[in-house]
C-alpha cells in the first residue's frame, strides 16, 4: 500500500506551493509533490520551473480588472506570509510604466491611468522632462509619459516566495514530497499518482499545478511558449549609479520593443544583474521533451541580441556590460486567464500564468485550494473566467 492523502497538489512552483499552504491551513491530509531546483540546469534531464529566479515585477495596476484583483489580493498578503515564515521576498522599489504621451495613437498610458483609478492605486503621472531628471539612468527620449506606483509595487523574489509558502504549508501539516510526477490515473474511487522515483501516492482529489509541464502526455496538454531573459552584470563600484531604480515596464513608439526590466538584484553567484525580458516573437514548444531541451539550451541568442539593442538605447551606461541569458517558459489559455477547474471528477487543473501570474500567485493558489476543498471558486468577485477549455 502506498501513501494516501485527501488532497495532492502536483507542482511545487509559485501557484502550487500557495495552494498547498491555503489547503493545509483549512484541512489535514495535504501533500505537495514537486522536485527541488536542479543544481546544473544544462545537464539536468528532469523537469524545470520558471520560478528559478531572483526577481519578478509586482504591482497592483493592471488594465484587466480580473488580473488587477488577483494582484491586489495577493500583494495584500505579502506581509503576512513574510512575517509568519520569517522569509523576506517582497522588495518595494516601486514600478514605473512608461509609454507615448496621451493624445496619440497608443492608449497605453491612458489605459494605465484608468486602471490605477479603478483599483484605487496611489500613482504619480510624470512627463518626459521630469522622467529624465528623476530617473537619469534611463533614456526614454521625448514625447513620453510615466505612471509611477511607489507603494505595493516593485519586485518579488520567486525562489524565496516559494520557499515561504512551502515552509508555511509544512508548518500547517502538509507533506512535501520532492519527487517528479509522471502520471495521474483515476481508479478505485481515488487518484493514483506515480513519480519518476518509483513512488505511488493516492489522493481523494488532485490539483495539477505543473506550469508549462502540464503539457506532459499523461497530465494535461496546454500551449507553452519559450521565453528568453537577458542579464547585464553591474560591478559593485557602479551600483550607486542605479540607486533607487524601480521596476520598469516600457512601451516605446514601436510596440515590438515593449520590455519589462528589473532593477539591479544580487544573484546566487554573488554578482549583481539588471534583468530585461520581452521576446520579439513567439516560439511555441509542442511537447514536454521540447520544454526540457529548451530549458537546457539557456535561451535564444537572437532574443538576447534584441534585448541588448534595447538596453543600449534605454540604459546607455550598460552598453558595454557583460551579458548573459536564461530560458524560461510561459503557458497561456484561450482567454488569457489562469485555468482553474476540474478535468474529471477527481482531477483538477490550475495552470496558465499567461506571463503575468508571479505577483498574483498567492491568490491564484487560494482559488485552486478553494476549488479542491469546496468545489467552487469566488465567482461573485471574478465571474466565470477561470473555467478550463480542454481539448
Amino acid at each position: 500500500m502506498g501513501e494516501s492523502y485527501k488532497y495532492i497538489i502536483i507542482g511545487c512552483g509559485m501557484m502550487g506551493a500557495a495552494a498547498a499552504r491555503h489547503l493545509a491551513e483549512q484541512t489535514d491530509g495535504v501533500a505537495l509533490i514537486g522536485p527541488d531546483e536542479p543544481k546544473d540546469a544544462a545537464r539536468h534531464e528532469g523537469v524545470f520551473a520558471s520560478h528559478y529566479d531572483e526577481a519578478r515585477i509586482t504591482r497592483t495596476i493592471d488594465p484587466d480588472p480580473v488580473w488587477a484583483l488577483l494582484a491586489k489580493r495577493s500583494i495584500a498578503r505579502y506581509g503576512e506570509i513574510a512575517a509568519q515564515s520569517g522569509i523576506e521576498f517582497f522588495h518595494p522599489t516601486g514600478c514605473l510604466m512608461v509609454g507615448p504621451e496621451r493624445g496619440g495613437r497608443d492608449p497605453y498610458v491612458a489605459d494605465i491611468c484608468a486602471a490605477a483609478e479603478r483599483v484605487g492605486a496611489d500613482v504619480e503621472l510624470i512627463d518626459d522632462r521630469r522622467l529624465a531628471e528623476r530617473f537619469s539612468y534611463f533614456s526614454f527620449g521625448s514625447g513620453c509619459e510615466g505612471v509611477f506606483e511607489a507603494a505595493e509595487a516593485g519586485y518579488v523574489n520567486p525562489r524565496r516566495l516559494v520557499e515561504a509558502q512551502s515552509v508555511l504549508a509544512r508548518r500547517a501539516g502538509a507533506t512535501v514530497i520532492t519527487d517528479t510526477v509522471v502520471s495521474t490515473q483515476e481508479s478505485g474511487g481515488s487518484v493514483l499518482v506515480r513519480t519518476a522515483e518509483g513512488r505511488e501516492v493516492r489522493g481523494d482529489k488532485v490539483l495539477v499545478a505543473a506550469g508549462g509541464f502540464s503539457i506532459a502526455e499523461n497530465l494535461l496538454p496546454r500551449p507553452v511558449y519559450a521565453r528568453t531573459v537577458s542579464f547585464f552584470e553591474i560591478p559593485e563600484a557602479e551600483l550607486s549609479r542605479y540607486a533607487g531604480m524601480p521596476s520598469l515596464i516600457h512601451q516605446p513608439d514601436d510596440p515590438r520593443d515593449h520590455i519589462y526590466l528589473l532593477p539591479p538584484v544580487r544573484y546566487p553567484d554573488g554578482k549583481t544583474y539588471l534583468k530585461i525580458g520581452g521576446d520579439p516573437d513567439d516560439l511555441r514548444l509542442e511537447t514536454e521533451p521540447d520544454i526540457r531541451a529548451w530549458f537546457r539550451s539557456g535561451g535564444r541568442a537572437g532574443t538576447r541580441d534584441h534585448l541588448k539593442r534595447i538596453i543600449d538605447g534605454l540604459v546607455p551606461d550598460l552598453a558595454g556590460a557583460p551579458l548573459s541569458m536564461a530560458a524560461c517558459v510561459t503557458s497561456f489559455t484561450p482567454n488569457n486567464y489562469p485555468a482553474i477547474g476540474f478535468a474529471s471528477d477527481r482531477i483538477a487543473v490550475m495552470t496558465g500564468g499567461c506571463g503575468t501570474a508571479a505577483k498574483s500567485s498567492d491568490e491564484i493558489g487560494r482559488l485552486g485550494a478553494a476549488l479542491l476543498h469546496g468545489g467552487a471558486l469566488d465567482e461573485a468577485a471574478y465571474g466565470d473566467v477561470f473555467r478550463p477549455a480542454f481539448r
